[in-house]
């Protein structure tokens, strides 16, 4: 290990559930490079998403806050510039900082702190996502998920997902190579990919690591009928509960999802190979996470926005200088990455700045360097399509507690129900634990007044997309700045010294 603290290099899935994956014990999915890095390194067993939505999820992960601190309701909500983000923090801690890929950031500020952003977003940057909870009963046809996607899913030679992550993995491994050529300082990157999310479409290669006829089926699936009110909004939502699937379509769905994790984990591999070419491995702490999960049919559900396992909890890998060999069981949530980072970041004595706002999170470094944790705790918010109300989670220890002002609540214990199958919520040997997380509930957050800043938000986005698109229209997508005068060879250089220059080792050592 050098002087300097450790370089970070975040890799980032999208929908991908732990569950569905080798290096969390799953007997089919191949994911040899996560298992790699597992075996090297911590996996934490219980780590959940702060809102099971791509967008709230990932402005949690970036500013170690929750949802309704920052007012990240769903995914039109803005990502407001005079957020802190790790990425700043880094910044002032010495650390060269770059995103490749996805974090659908909402609005004009397209960096949050990262010097460097080396591809465009794959998902627009305005408003037009808005839901309406005033009209929580109405599908919004345009972008809401519906089984047509299932009903699509299988083999074709490319998609618009996989053009966007070999692109992705094409501009992260060549920064890589720049840092090593040309940078004595750390670098944090954060190499955000769009698989395994839905369309469930893979490469005939990929596709063809599986026996369809193995794919295992959900393992417990309800009715519409016999489903909790909230679920039964989301499979209306999602049209789950109107357009039956058949067994064949399930598995074919299931079969490419599996195959674009193992996609996912193949560029999880590209990337901890050029950190290998660059003779930089030994010096950088890899860390492989996701936004949420995927239902992928458990329960009868599909895709996300709820807090079941499938869809809350989100895989968690650590590997690298001073990371032990192990797991962790403790829950734990995509707010502690900030604190975290900060942690690795102060490694070798490098002064932490003062917090800009308040953290949510705890650092998992001295878990991650084998300490016992005695904080058990993810606390969940879901504010988006599909509900009129918020949705709270308190995972804490073996127990989860789902609340919503129109549902019965929820408990589960995880230990023991792994599947979630007995709510015991109104279970009499349960009831002074019931009682005391509605209370907890009640205390911690004002559902009424977020319900009322959740609409008035959503009246004001809509308003502001409706101008946007009104007469010329408005961009706010990401356009990666790129000089092709100053790249490769040009005439105003000497062609020997541009060879030199990009040629990794160098001939000098």
């Amino acid at each position: 290990m050098s002087d300097n603290p450790p370089n970070i290099l975040l890799i980032m899935a999208d929908q991908l559930a732990p569950q569905f994956t080798g290096a969390y014990g799953h007997p089919l999915v191949k994911t040899p490079h996560m298992t790699a890095l597992a075996e090297r390194g911590t996996r934490f067993d219980a780590a959940y998403c702060n809102a099971p939505l791509c967008a709230p999820s990932r402005f949690s992960f970036m500013s170690g806050q929750l949802v309704t601190r920052i007012a990240a309701y769903d995914n039109a909500s803005e990502f407001p510039a005079s957020i802190p983000t790790f990425a700043h923090y880094l910044k002032m801690m010495g650390y060269r900082t770059c995103l490749s890929g996805k974090m659908h950031f909402v609005g004009p500020d397209q960096l949050h702190g990262f010097e460097e952003r080396v591809t465009t977003d794959i998902y627009p940057a305005d408003f037009a996502w808005t839901p309406d909870w005033e009209l929580a009963d109405e599908r919004i046809d345009k972008w809401y998920h519906n089984m047509q996607t299932v009903k699509e899913a299988g083999v074709a030679a490319t998609t618009f997902q996989i053009d966007y992550d070999e692109e992705v993995a094409f501009f992260a491994k060549r920064k890589i190579f720049d840092y090593a050529r040309d940078s004595t300082e750390p670098f944090c990157m954060v190499a955000s990919f769009i698989h395994p999310h839905d369309p469930y479409v893979a490469r005939k290669d990929w596709w063809d690591l599986y026996d369809h006829d193995t794919i295992d089926m959900p393992a417990h699936v309800l009715s519409a009928d016999e489903q909790d009110p909230f679920s039964r909004r989301v499979m209306d939502g999602i049209e789950a509960s109107s357009i039956a699937l058949t067994e064949e379509e399930v598995r074919t769905a299931r079969h490419a999802y599996y195959a674009n994790t193992s996609y996912f984990d193949s560029k999880v591999g590209d990337l901890v190979k050029t950190l290998e070419e660059a003779e930089m491995l030994d010096n950088t702490i890899v860390i492989v996470t996701a936004d949420h999960g995927d239902m992928l049919g458990e329960r009868g559900l599909w895709y996300k926005m709820n807090f079941f396992e499938h869809s809350g909890r989100v895989p968690l890998i650590m590997a690298g200088p001073g990371i032990e060999q192990g797991t962790v069981p403790n829950a734990c949530s995509l707010v502690d990455i900030l604190p975290t980072m900060m942690d690795i970041a102060a490694m070798n004595g490098n002064r932490k700045p003062e917090p800009g706002q308040p953290i949510d999170g705890c650092s998992l470094l001295p878990s991650a360097q084998g300490e016992e944790d005695p904080i058990s705790e993810a606390i969940g918010e879901y504010c988006a399509e599909m509900t009129s109300h918020p949705v709270f989670m308190i995972r804490r220890d073996q127990y989860k507690y789902l609340h919503c002002d129109i549902d019965p609540p929820l408990l589960f214990d995880m230990e023991n129900d792994p599947q979630e199958r007995n709510n015991l919520a109104e279970d009499p040997e349960h009831a002074d634990l019931a009682a005391s997380f509605a209370a907890e509930v009640k205390e911690r957050w004002n559902s009424e007044e977020i319900r009322n800043n959740v609409i008035a938000t959503q009246k004001q986005r809509r308003t502001l997309y409706e101008a946007m698109t009104t007469g010329k229209l408005t961009h706010w997508d990401y356009n990666p700045p790129r000089d092709a005068t100053q790249e490769y060879v040009r005439n105003h250089m000497d062609w020997t010294v541009a060879a030199a220059k990009y040629r990794f080792p160098s001939t000098d050592r």
